[in-house]
């Protein structure tokens, strides 16, 4: 299959039937699984973000279902194990896998590769909530989830603690590849200076890729002598975080880049991150490309150097995101409180943020060298030997 047609999956789906026999109608204005799922989706059109994560495993399951020619209502409990394991291994993968590419494009694939065990639980956890509203919606009999004997553990959406951000040195690494000069040409410095901007802004302040893109030049605003960040974030809400140092000096950098004034102007309404054209801003997917570009680009300078294979792999399989787990990551390793870094990060919990803390891991690891097999003989312990 050559491209990826989204009316292969409208398949018309028949009213449900009660164990009666009398036909039972849905509570929601649809004619097909799409139409369902899209009434499903609407709930979340407040949350972009949210809205695009949740189309995306919809649509994994729905373009499933129809290469196994059945419908939502026909998904049991061993069809769901059969998708679970699909989900690890999307084969055949010339059909299911694909690089990055716009959803219309004739190479767009659904998956970049099998789902990790932490996002194959994410995946399950949407699912359960679409099955759950198509339940109460009326459009389905049952939801497969509920028959799962060990849900709990393995619908927990809450991984022991975050896995996927960049090593300190090998962030060290990276930045200094980004500072790195440009080739000749204006275009080659304004590429260099934005990938650089866009790399400090992630590390220094969190953004989610969606932040970023949306991000105003207003939005960095000076408030009796301290400069913050004001964003609208994950189910709108508003925070507002202090901005370091280093962001400043990155922001005036880029504004120089962009032959702008050092600081942003009260109410300054352009985009902070630029077209090549420096005044139109750049789209979440656009955005999206260009830093699995620089970590793929960063990966290759890395192994010409022959540098760390764990860390040539790790920048392989980097998304935008592990610049957010990064960023946290290593504030928390800075010694930021706990409560200042859930601010900073915008989590509604703080075992959320906990999730980031591997200090205490270190520290037992270090303590855990006091267990020896045989005690280490002092010098004193030698001479009376």
């Amino acid at each position: 299959m050559e491209t990826w047609d989204n009316t292969a999956i409208a398949n018309p789906i028949s009213p449900l039937e009660s164990l009666g026999g009398s036909p039972v109608l849905p509570h929601i204005t649809a004619s097909t699984d799409v139409e369902a799922v899209a009434a499903w989706l609407a709930e979340y059109q407040e949350s972009p973000q949210t809205w695009k994560c949740y189309r995306r495993e919809a649509e994994r399951l729905l373009l499933w279902l129809n290469t196994q020619n059945m419908t939502l209502d026909q998904v049991n409990r061993d069809m769901l194990r059969h998708f679970e394991q699909f989900l690890a291994d999307p084969q055949p993968s010339t059909y299911w896998v694909g690089p990055t590419k716009p959803r219309h494009h004739p190479q767009w694939r659904p998956f970049r590769g099998g789902l990790s065990p932490a996002s194959r639980r994410q995946s399950l956890v949407i699912l359960q909530g679409l099955f759950s509203w198509l339940v109460e919606a009326g459009w389905v009999r049952h939801n497969p989830f509920r028959l799962m004997r060990d849900k709990s553990r393995r619908m927990s959406n809450q991984a022991p603690r975050i896995e996927r951000y960049l090593e300190r040195e090998l962030w060290e690494w990276l930045w200094q590849w980004l500072n790195q000069s440009a080739e000749e040409g204006e275009r080659n410095r304004y590429e260099v200076a934005r990938r650089r901007f866009i790399f400090g802004f992630a590390y220094l302040l969190a953004p989610r890729v969606s932040e970023m893109a949306e991000a105003r030049m207003g939005d960095f605003e000076r408030s009796e002598g301290r400069w913050w960040w004001s964003v609208v974030g994950k189910g709108n809400k508003m925070a507002r975080i202090p901005l370091p140092a280093d962001m400043l000096e990155c922001l005036a950098e880029w504004r120089q880049a962009l032959g702008l004034s050092p600081t942003p102007e009260h109410q300054d309404d352009t985009p902070v991150i630029r077209a090549l054209d420096k005044k139109r801003g750049i789209g979440h997917n656009q955005l999206y490309r260009l830093i699995r570009e620089t970590f793929s680009e960063a990966a290759s300078a890395l192994e010409a150097a022959d540098g760390n294979p764990v860390y040539i792999e790790a920048l392989r399989r980097a998304t935008p995101h592990w610049l957010r787990h990064t960023s946290i990551t290593h504030q928390a390793q800075a010694g930021i409180s706990l409560r200042h870094l859930a601010d900073s990060a915008r989590h509604s919990r703080l075992d959320t943020t906990a999730r980031y803390l591997h200090n205490e891991a270190i520290e037992w690891h270090q303590e855990q060298q006091r267990h020896q097999i045989e005690p280490r003989a002092t010098q004193d312990d030698v001479e009376t030997l």
